[in-house]
């Protein structure tokens, strides 16, 4: 194994070298990707192989304020210690991040998985089937800076996935949709063009929605445990509990994640206003600029809705999913005021600083 195939490419190079040549090369640091997520331990590729991998102390200090963790994915700064062991001591700046708002009441970032190219958005073909919510896995996916692919999955447990695969064109606009199926071996050969050397594709989406499986499939061997959903109600249970990275047989990796209940979205940076195409366009014929289609005269929104050209539902969708962003922001802005500039730095977005090299020598 190469890191060349794990996506060392001439981007990342020039990244290394315009960024931390001149640096690493005098700590004798050397470029490792993060390949397996388990928490306060990380498995990281580098040329030697797959090594167990921790962040240096000054790195650990340095990020606990920010709380901006190396991320499956990540590309990093490592030093081999004695033992084999690595020890992290940088992270080179992500080209995408996909993240969500982590559980709990406090505004916190949680990030899924980073530098991934191609992000296939994993909904099966039975009961867990749902356009509202694949809008909400559409907004994360264009702030990401990835670029979004809808898996419609277990394709053999449908009469008619044409008439699934239209529905979600409508719901997803300019957005790729096809339906495989890993039981019957059919649409692998449609997923070919987003796989390749050098590319990182990502797989997300609810518990049992066929996430694993599909790691199997296109990885060719049983390299992920998958289980029955429950037959009343389609619902998965966890199979995946971490979040790691595979290589693919025909070149490329992806990377598995676990399953996710329900999707609570960070921040927004473009992304609802692409998951939602259809009412933006429509949003230019608006007579005032700042319409919120709700009851405005010479709403083009409301018009388009009257006249079934736009589902009340979606609109619907829009208006709740565009409130809970909102809410989002006021309350992460609420809480750096309330807790002065280190609450400040602490609550901020990892995203602000995505761009930054960072690593533990700094100044």
């Amino acid at each position: 194994m190469t890191i060349r195939q794990y996506g060392w490419n001439e981007y990342w190079i020039n990244q290394w070298g315009g960024m931390a040549g001149q640096e690493a090369a005098g700590e004798s640091l050397t470029p490792g990707r993060v390949v397996g997520d388990f928490g306060s331990k990380y498995r990281i590729l580098t040329e030697d192989g797959e090594r167990w991998g921790e962040l240096s102390g000054r790195l650990r200090h340095s990020l606990e304020a920010s709380g901006d963790y190396p991320a499956i994915g990540d590309w990093t700064a490592v030093k081999i210690a004695e033992g084999g062991q690595v020890i992290i001591h940088g992270v080179l700046p992500r080209r995408s991040m996909i993240s969500r708002k982590a559980a709990g009441t406090q505004p916190k970032e949680q990030i899924v998985a980073a530098n991934v190219d191609t992000l296939f958005l994993v909904s099966a073909l039975n009961d867990d089937y749902n356009l509202r919510r694949m809008e909400r896995y559409l907004i994360m996916a264009w702030n990401s800076g990835a670029s979004p692919v809808i898996l419609l999955t277990k394709a053999d447990l449908c009469d008619d996935p044409g008439a699934n695969i239209a529905e979600m064109e409508m719901a997803a606009p300019g957005v790729p949709v096809h339906a495989v199926s890993a039981l019957t071996d059919s649409g692998r050969d449609a997923l070919l063009p987003y796989i390749g050397e050098g590319r990182t594709i990502a797989l997300t989406g609810s518990s049992g929605c066929g996430k694993s499986t599909m790691v199997n499939w296109l990885c060719g061997a049983d390299l992920q445990l998958t289980q029955e959903v429950r037959e009343d109600d389609s619902r998965g249970r966890h199979t995946t509990t971490r979040r790691e990275l595979f290589l693919l047989p025909d070149g490329g990796v992806i990377i598995d994640t676990p399953g996710m209940r329900e999707l609570q979205l960070w921040e927004d940076e473009g992304g609802l206003d692409l998951a939602f195409a259809d009412i933006t366009q429509l949003a230019v014929r608006c007579r005032y600029a700042d319409c919120r289609h709700e009851r405005e005269e010479g709403c083009a929104v409301l018009e388009a809705v009257d006249s079934g050209e736009l589902e009340e539902k979606r609109l619907q969708s829009y208006h709740k999913t565009q409130r809970e962003l909102v809410y989002q922001a006021a309350k992460e802005a609420k809480s750096k005021r309330k807790g002065g500039a280190g609450s400040g730095q602490k609550a901020a977005s990892s995203r602000s600083r995505k761009y930054g090299w960072r690593r533990d020598l700094e100044d």
